[in-house]
């Protein structure tokens, strides 16, 4: 595979472009084993994805002019913990939104790595670990909005917004490299607290199905240290959540 283009921005890295690929992250993945490094701060964008897909295996169909791309992380000695990167990156994610928009009227993050707006999804997080490197996937809905089973979509040209893929990708970079940067220098707790003012409120009713098949309702009572999300139960205790589906109740 051949790179269409590659851009070049001083302050946030390069952008590679494709026209069509199988997955960026799967090819950022085989990238890595097989020795060839990607840099942080670099990303790989696609024009269209032939095999996308999502948290829990979900598949991702694409759209030409949304966002299709993937960077990586490096994890480091002292670094927090690398679960935690999937908010990191919905912080990125929202900013580069706004950034983009102005001010996205109704535009929150759902834990771990969605981004809604009035409770459609507009963009979503996949990062997949392979070693000491972590790639971030991320897909937005630029233009269209893809047909997702049991998913209510959204994209930002419905919403009024007119947002090239390109200029979307600088902003997202940049904000990726300020977000990932600050996270490598310790500053997770001021990040959380950033999740945390773009995020469904406290008290949200929230319903999660784990990875047993089991289902858990509470009310949603923030963050823990490491990222998990924290419910209040009906019995008045309160559990971590550090995988599952989550569904929102109610605000």
């Amino acid at each position: 595979m051949e790179p269409d283009q590659v851009g070049r921005d001083p302050l946030t890295g390069s952008l590679e472009t494709v026209s069509q690929i199988a997955s960026t992250n799967t090819e950022l993945l085989a990238r890595v084993g097989r020795g060839d490094l990607p840099f942080e701060g670099n990303w790989l964008v696609a024009d269209r994805q032939s095999a996308g897909r999502g948290r829990a295996g979900r598949v991702w169909n694409d759209g030409f002019g949304n966002f299709m791309g993937s960077t990586v992380a490096w994890l480091r000695a002292g670094d927090p913990p690398a679960p935690t990167l999937s908010l990191v990156a919905g912080v990125a994610v929202i900013r580069a939104l706004h950034d983009v928009c102005g001010l996205l009227s109704g535009a929150i993050l759902k834990w771990p790595n969605d981004v809604l707006v009035r409770g459609a999804k507009l963009a979503g997080i996949l990062l997949e670990r392979q070693g000491d490197c972590i790639v971030v996937g991320i897909g937005v809905n630029l233009v269209l909005a893809p047909e997702v089973e049991g998913r209510e979509t959204v994209s930002l040209a419905s919403l009024g917004h007119a947002v090239s893929r390109d200029s979307f990708a600088f902003a997202l970079s940049a904000q990726w490299r300020s977000a990932l940067e600050c996270w490598h220098r310790g500053e997770w707790p001021s990040l959380r607290e950033d999740w945390l003012a773009y995020a469904h409120r406290k008290g949200t009713l929230l319903s999660v199905r784990d990875p047993s098949g089991g289902a858990i309702m509470g009310g949603f009572a923030g963050l823990t240290p490491d990222g998990a999300a924290l419910l209040h139960l009906a019995d008045g205790q309160r559990r971590a959540i550090h995988a599952g589906d989550i569904e929102l109740v109610g605000e």
